[in-house]
């Protein structure tokens, strides 16, 4: 189910009516079962992915916490990454990889090429394993208690404004959340509708006629040089841009009509005065969660300069990876044609 389609028109606000009318220890169960029906509109059954996902992170947690030493501590929180990551690996990479085999066996002469597995990416499967996965480790360095409740805990994972775009939120953020009592305030309300309609605006009406402009010079660039090329590529800066923001926006407006923070995943990067400055302000959440999860445990900048620029170079490297092939950058853009050519 996307943002931008009738079937949301109608799911929302019978989810947000229904919610205001429960009481707060009913809400937390409708919010999961409408995050359900939200995503099984998609596919069904990958539901099965995020549900696996949900009680591996649940069990690693609370073994993590009750763990008596070190040794079984590391054991949960690396079954939790061997789990979480084989599944990301699997549907987003494998098929990659393979083809790659093949394309390099081919020009080494080889005529055996293994089979492609073709299967369907599902929706929002970086966001959701990222998100579980950075609870699991946050349990490990003792940043927050293991969550007892598996309902909530199974909320956090699919929670569905965020589920298929993000923001990608912390445990220790979005949680406690979940247990507060949020009354109707028409201002807040109306300043959610207010920000889900401006997102709505740059995805519908910026993002998706500049697609159907440049596209065409995408898809045949050859027909084309000199000015258009450089037109489309220019357009295409503001297409990405509002496209995924514009989807960030449309979350952060829903969660806000029921009451939920989410954080700021965009702040005018295209105003930004450097390289450093533009990583703060695109794709906040997810710049974020590889400073904290991966570029500081490696050692960030206080290592030697090979190892610093190592750092570097496998956050840029896996922060790519988790962008594009059709799951963040689902617009189309050169990188997606370039990987269907390969």
């Amino acid at each position: 189910m996307l943002f931008n389609s009738l079937s949301f028109l109608v799911f929302f606000p019978t989810t947000v009516i229904i919610y205001f009318l429960l009481p707060l220890k009913r809400r937390w169960l409708w919010l999961l079962l409408a995050s359900y029906v939200f995503y099984m509109s998609w596919n069904p059954i990958y539901i099965l992915l995020i549900l696996g996902s949900t009680f591996v992170d649940y069990y690693c947690g609370l073994s993590i916490e009750r763990a008596a030493n070190d040794k079984k501590r590391r054991y949960f929180l690396y079954l939790s990454f061997l789990i979480n990551l084989g599944v990301l690996f699997t549907f987003k990479y494998l098929d990659f990889f393979i083809q790659s085999g093949n394309a390099l066996a081919t020009q080494l002469g080889s005529t055996v090429h293994a089979p492609l597995f073709n299967l369907l990416l599902p929706v929002g499967i970086s966001f959701y394993t990222f998100q579980s996965m950075s609870y699991t480790i946050d349990v490990y360095n003792k940043k927050i208690p293991a969550e007892r409740h598996l309902g909530l805990f199974a909320l956090y994972v699919s929670f569905f404004p965020q589920l298929v775009a993000g923001p990608i939120e912390r445990a220790s953020t979005l949680l406690p959340q979940f247990r507060n009592l949020y009354k109707f305030d028409y201002k807040r309300v109306t300043n959610g509708l207010k920000l889900m309609t401006w997102g709505l605006f740059k995805k519908v009406v910026i993002a998706d006629n500049i697609a159907t402009l440049i596209t065409p010079i995408f898809t045949t660039p050859t027909n084309y040089n000199g000015l258009p090329l450089l037109i489309a590529t220019i357009l295409f800066a503001f297409q990405i841009l509002c496209d995924f923001s514009g989807y960030s926006d449309i979350a952060i407006g829903c969660a806000e009509v029921m009451g939920i923070k989410l954080m700021k995943n965009f702040d005018r990067p295209y105003f930004a005065r450097s390289i450093p400055e533009f990583w703060t302000r695109w794709h906040i959440s997810l710049s974020t969660w590889f400073r904290d999860y991966l570029y500081i445990p490696l050692g960030g900048n206080r290592v030697i300069a090979w190892r610093w620029y190592y750092n570097i170079f496998i956050v840029f490297l896996e922060w790519n990876l988790a962008w594009c092939q059709l799951d963040v950058c689902h617009m189309g853009c050169p990188s997606c044609f370039l990987y269907d050519e390969l």
